[in-house]
């Protein structure tokens, strides 16, 4: 999609370390986004992007251990569908690939032609390149789930690997829509990853309930929200929880409750609201504060090691 950043670097990093040659591809694809959403200020920043991909390529030049960039495929919308025009309506006409029900689970039941969108310029792009081995961003969990449920599905002869996400110093998970923060926003959007991580915290000190799991992380969110709330419109940054999600590793389905020996995929998005009122020569990032900024995360709850044989995973785990 472009706009790179260093989770995306990451990608390419480790696609370097396992093939011989890699090649990047950029673009925006619009049928991956709703008819309200932000297609028309997606930041599309194209000449920095090829300079990262530049400054790459020569970190790696006279390394004869690894691959390198080969190709970089930046196509136009005409050349990824040639036919009839995209659209982005939930009945609109066109050649799709739809994966349900995975599709319409969490981001899918907020942006419900999302996951068509990804997973047809995906096929598109595997079908166009014929790639080993394919390379996503852990951050996107449901996203690697779609990809990997369509490879195997249609029998594509390709590998899909997930590295692990990025993040900035104070844990937000590194994205393009980052872009459109500014400052004020930038601060408060931590509270996702505070959230998730407040629920790993009552997972490792034994607690494995849904309801109970999930509580702490509404804990966060409800402080946050009231802290901010209770500010000037001037100096506050408010948002809105879509959901927090606790699904069984392998077929992403909702849990009641964890098994410390399994796991689980504790996800969650919420909503960046518009800045109410913005102060003199204040940094409100892309778009001015005026656009809706969505945010992803996802955490991997699992117990460390020393933990995993412990009176706690007997209690709960049952005989084989």
């Amino acid at each position: 999609m472009g706009a790179l950043h260093k989770g995306h670097l990451a990608l390419i990093r480790q696609a370097v370390q396992e093939n011989t040659h890699v090649y990047v591809s950029i673009y925006v694809n619009p049928t991956q986004f709703g008819v309200n959403e932000d297609l028309g200020s997606y930041p599309q920043t194209l000449p920095t992007d090829l300079q990262q991909l530049r400054a790459l390529t020569a970190e790696y030049w006279d390394n004869d251990s690894v691959g390198q960039i080969t190709s970089v495929f930046t196509p136009k919308t005409r050349d990824m569908y040639p036919g009839l025009k995209p659209t982005s309506e939930v009945d609109g006409h066109g050649s799709f690939v739809t994966i349900t029900p995975l599709s319409s689970m969490l981001e899918g039941a907020s942006r419900p032609v999302f996951f068509r969108g990804v997973a047809t310029v995906c096929m598109k792009l595997f079908n166009i390149v014929q790639p080993d081995r394919v390379y996503f961003g852990q951050k996107d969990i449901q996203q690697t789930y779609v990809i990997q449920r369509m490879v195997d599905d249609f029998h594509l002869d390709t590998q899909v690997r997930v590295v692990p996400t990025v993040r900035e110093k104070d844990g937000l998970a590194m994205s393009s829509r980052n872009e459109y923060l500014g400052k004020r926003r930038r601060k408060v959007a931590t509270v996702l990853i505070r959230a998730l991580r407040a629920v790993r915290t009552e997972f490792i000190n034994g607690v494995t309930g849904r309801e109970e799991l999930l509580s702490a992380a509404h804990r966060v969110v409800d402080e946050e929200l009231a802290k901010q709330t209770a500010l000037p419109p001037t100096w506050r940054s408010l948002f809105e929880v879509d959901y927090f999600s606790l699904a069984d590793p392998m077929r992403l389905t909702e849990l009641d409750t964890v098994t410390p020996a399994h796991g689980a995929v504790l996800s969650g998005a919420i909503k960046m609201l518009p800045v109410e009122e913005a102060q003199e020569n204040e940094d409100l990032g892309t778009g001015d504060g005026k656009i809706t900024v969505r945010l992803i995360d996802n955490l991997r709850l699992e117990l460390p090691s020393f933990l995993r044989k412990s009176s706690l995973q007997k209690a709960v785990t049952p005989d084989l």
